[in-house]
Order: C-alpha cells, then sequence, then structure tokens
C-alpha cells in the first residue's frame, strides 16, 4: 500500500483501489450466500442494485468525514452517525425500489415511516463498518506520519550532535599543530614548519570533506592518520613510533569517519611529547563474535578510565564516546583502562562492511 502513499494522487488511487476491492468483495459474499440459499433469480439483480447503490452512496463519504476529521471527537461521532443514518435510509429506499421493480412485492411488510425508519437502521451496518474502516486507516496513517516525523527529527538531532561532536575538534587540532609550528618556528626550522602547513593542510582539508556521518573502512581511517601523523613526525621525528597491528578482516570494518585522531592525538600530546625517549603509540583492529574490536595504547604516565574522562586529557575521549553513543547508542563499548604504564582505549562497535547492506 505504500507505493500509493507517497502523493495526493497515490491516496487518490489507494481510495478507488479499496472501495472498488470492498464491494467487489460484498458483492462475491452476497451473491454466493444467494446461490447457497438457493433465493430465486430475481434476487441477483436485486444485490447487483445493493452492491451499485453502497458503492455510488459511500463514495462521497469520504468529501465527509475529510471535513469531521480532526474535529472534536464528539462532533466526529455524531456527524458519522448523522451520516451514516442519513444514507442508510437512501439506500434502504433503493434496495425496497429494487425489491418492488424485480421480485413485484417490497422487501418489508412494515411500510410505515416509523418501521422504514427501523428498517433503515438494520442496514446502516455495512455503512458503519465503511466508516469505521475509514477512520480506523485515517487514525492508523496519522500515527504512522507522527511516528515518520518524529523519528525524521530525532535523526536530525542526532545527525546534528555528531557533527558538532566532529567540528569540535578540528578548532582542537589546529590550536596544537600551530603551537608545534610556532615551536619550530621559534628553533629555526622553518622548512620543517613549511612541511607541516602544507601537511596540516592536507589533514584539514580532508577533514572538512568529509562528512561527520559518512561511515569509513578502517582503512581509510588509517590513512586519515597517516596525514596527521606525518605532520607530528616532523615535529617529533624518532621520538614518534606507531605500530599498527589490525587483522586484514578488521581494515573491511566500517566506522565513524575520524573518529581515532583525537585518541592518538591525546596519545601524542601526553604521552610522546613530556618524554625526552618519547614513545610507541599501538593501534590495534580485530574481528570477534561480529563485533569490530578497536584499541589505541600508549606508554604515557596512564590513567584511571573514569579519571581520563574527566581530566583536561579527556576532551578527545569524552568526544569519541559521545559520537559512539549517539551513533550506536547500547550497541558500543567504550572503555578506558590503566595499561601499565600507559592507557589503553578499546572501542567495540557491531561489525559492517561495504558487501553488508
Amino acid at each position: 500500500m505504500l507505493i500509493f502513499e507517497r502523493t495526493p494522487a497515490g491516496r487518490n488511487a489507494l481510495f478507488w483501489v479499496l472501495q472498488v476491492g470492498g464491494w467487489t468483495a460484498y458483492w462475491l459474499v452476497q451473491f454466493f450466500s444467494a446461490v447457497f440459499w438457493g433465493k430465486p433469480a430475481g434476487s441477483y439483480q436485486v444485490i447487483a442494485v445493493l452492491v451499485a447503490s453502497g458503492f455510488l452512496i459511500t463514495t462521497p463519504f469520504r468529501l465527509v468525514y475529510r471535513r469531521l476529521w480532526g474535529r472534536s471527537l464528539w462532533v466526529m461521532i455524531l456527524g458519522s452517525l448523522a451520516t451514516v443514518f442519513i444514507a442508510a435510509m437512501l439506500w434502504h429506499a433503493i434496495i425496497d425500489w429494487a425489491f418492488l421493480e424485480v421480485m413485484g412485492r417490497a422487501m418489508h411488510a412494515d411500510q410505515s415511516v416509523i418501521g422504514f425508519m427501523l428498517t433503515s437502521a438494520n442496514t446502516s451496518f455495512e455503512l458503519l463498518s465503511w466508516t469505521g474502516l475509514y477512520f480506523g486507516y485515517k487514525y492508523y496513517d496519522s500515527l504512522r506520519l507522527e511516528r515518520e516525523l518524529t523519528l525524521r527529527a530525532e535523526a536530525l538531532a542526532q545527525e546534528a550532535q555528531v557533527k558538532m561532536l566532529r567540528y569540535q575538534l578540528n578548532p582542537h587540532v589546529l590550536f596544537n599543530t600551530l603551537n608545534a609550528i610556532s615551536t619550530l618556528i621559534l628553533a629555526n626550522e622553518n622548512r620543517k614548519a613549511n612541511q607541516a602547513v602544507m601537511r596540516m593542510s592536507e589533514f584539514l582539508r580532508y577533514s572538512l570533506d568529509q562528512d561527520p556521518m559518512k561511515m569509513v573502512t578502517l582503512r581509510q581511517e588509517i590513512a586519515a592518520l597517516n596525514l596527521y601523523l606525518s605532520t607530528e613526525r616532523l615535529r617529533f621525528g624518532e621520538r614518534l613510533a606507531v605500530e599498527f597491528a589490525v587483522e586484514e578482516e578488521a581494515l573491511e570494518g566500517r566506522l565513524p569517519s575520524l573518529l581515532l585522531q583525537p585518541l592518538i592525538e591525546n596519545a601524542v600530546k601526553y604521552a610522546i611529547a613530556p618524554s625526552e625517549e618519547g614513545g610507541r603509540i599501538r593501534v590495534e583492529g580485530r574481528v570477534r563474535a561480529g563485533v569490530l574490536e578497536i584499541a589505541v595504547e600508549d606508554e604515557g604516565p596512564g590513567l584511571d578510565g573514569l579519571a581520563a574522562l574527566s581530566s583536561g586529557r579527556g576532551v578527545g575521549l569524552r568526544n569519541a564516546r559521545e559520537r559512539l553513543a549517539a551513533l550506536y547508542g547500547a550497541q558500543h563499548r567504550f572503555a578506558a583502562l590503566d595499561a601499565q604504564p600507559g592507557l589503553r582505549i578499546e572501542i567495540g562497535i557491531p561489525l559492517q562492511t561495504e558487501a553488508m547492506p
């Protein structure tokens, strides 16, 4: 039915399909009932008149009920009952006429005004059923539309939240990098400073071009990390060692773009920069039981998981955690653990690949 509901013309087509289909089914029930009970041949003509007139009488109901829809409950109920009762009397009169013309007798012996109104009430069941189905579908349709609007609003709010979290990182990265470039300039390492500016511009262009809602493979995420690390390597040289231990299957797993960059940046700032010897950052990736597991570990001073999220070091960590919560809800894991020495960040998200729908 959804193919009929996308446009006003589609809704109109749906009405006619249901109207014709419903009355055709009603005619079949009446026809086979007459056959089963062995009613006289004239009954089939009366049934044809019954169905045709019912079809014509209920068609304008749609216009009346459109005006009633959205009014107070009592107005809808009383308006519908009045419409059904008037239509039932008209329908009953047509059926009586058909009986007289075809069968040569009245449908009911009591032809008084009171009797006519009472028998009209008896024939209103089909019209009340039509009315109930119409308003039932309208109510269902309004609930479905309201749910779609709610889901769309939630999706837009989620997208706005994720974009805010992602774009919050760009000034943070730029600020830290400019400080690093300033240090290179003060040390008269102008060539390195120029290379740092060029490589950082490439990374920022990449980050701005990427939609925060876009999913990338871990292979693409590592390539983006190397853009960022190329700038940091100019600054730290051999003091910065990065090791990737990623299984082949995990490389095709999909994750939010630039999710790992703030984790690497934190490791550089708090584990590499303060140490004269530098240190090592290890990025792990594997797939276990339908979950893409990623870990970033450094050799810095280390922090309690909760302390990491509440301290100054936790800006990038909170950002990554909140992005994951916005995108995956309860279907993710994020943990900050002491690695003895160092800090280990573990992430678990449902495995998705490009081959998956």
